[in-house]
């Protein structure tokens, strides 16, 4: 979240999604609008649950993150992110200066040097290009080897796929016409209805960069395709609250054709 820029609005509705058990029947029990930015959000939540931390972490902690010889930029990038979470009010200066320190001899850090960066999202994406140039070139030499996947380790995964299900199981035989696409639906209901957060799934990598899901926040497929969203907005249908939103989509549906024929 911080080395993206995410927006307040984001950061409010990502962090319900990474709370369990006590903390989350916690932020259940929020009276409506009683969030107004995610400093609010944070006050509240330290305020409920009194987190203390043994030291309290300055900027120049970052600069004991190292990438490592044989560490992946990937890696480094994901070190570096957690480390910046612990440290309150960081400076992007700082922050930029501490990710440039730990990054080991190679093209990134060639790149960095030749063009200095001011803003972090800058850094983040100008990561992702060489993470992904790194992690092409590690399966272009592994697959010249043949050393990608030894004989053993495609057992067990022939194994593991005859194991696993190839199509995840339908939670419902029956789904309600919608006659609307799935995102305009959630569009209209996530601001009046009470939606579980998603389940945390893994994010996979090498996913589409041009498919969005609005529910999970993350890209590699898009929010009319999501099977999660779909049974929730399932289960609110055979509640009876969509009934409304169904029935409005309807008659303006109809006002529309009564208009296109008066034309």
């Amino acid at each position: 979240m911080y080395l993206t820029d995410a927006s307040d609005a984001t950061r409010c509705k990502v962090f319900p999604t990474t709370l369990t058990k006590t903390a989350i029947k916690w932020f259940d029990s929020l009276p409506p609008r009683s969030i107004t930015s995610s400093d609010d959000l944070t006050k509240k939540f330290l305020a409920r649950f009194s987190i203390q931390k043994d030291k309290t972490k300055h900027a120049p902690s970052l600069l004991g993150i190292k990438q490592g010889d044989r560490k992946s930029l990937r890696s480094y990038m994901e070190r570096f992110n957690k480390a910046c979470l612990d440290i309150q009010n960081l400076p992007t200066e700082e922050a930029i200066m501490g990710l440039i320190n730990g990054l080991r001899e190679g093209p990134f850090s060639h790149s960095i040097s030749k063009k200095h960066p001011t803003y972090l999202n800058e850094v983040q994406e100008r990561a992702e290009k060489y993470i992904n140039m790194e992690e092409n070139s590690r399966l272009g030499e592994a697959s010249k080897t043949g050393l990608s996947n030894p004989p053993r380790d495609k057992d067990k995964e022939s194994r593991k796929k005859e194991d696993q299900p190839t199509e995840k199981p339908r939670k419902y035989h029956n789904y309600t016409p919608l006659r609307v696409s799935l995102v305009d639906v959630y569009r209209e209901i996530c601001n009046t209805e009470k939606i579980p957060p998603p389940h945390p799934i893994k994010h996979k990598r090498g996913g589409s960069r041009t498919e969005y899901c609005e529910y999970y926040q993350i890209y590699g497929h898009s929010t009319n395709e999501c099977y999660d969203l779909k049974n929730v907005i399932e289960k609110l249908a055979r509640e009876g609250r969509l009934d409304q939103f169904l029935a409005n989509r309807a008659d303006e549906q109809k006002k529309r054709r009564r208009d296109e024929e008066g034309e």
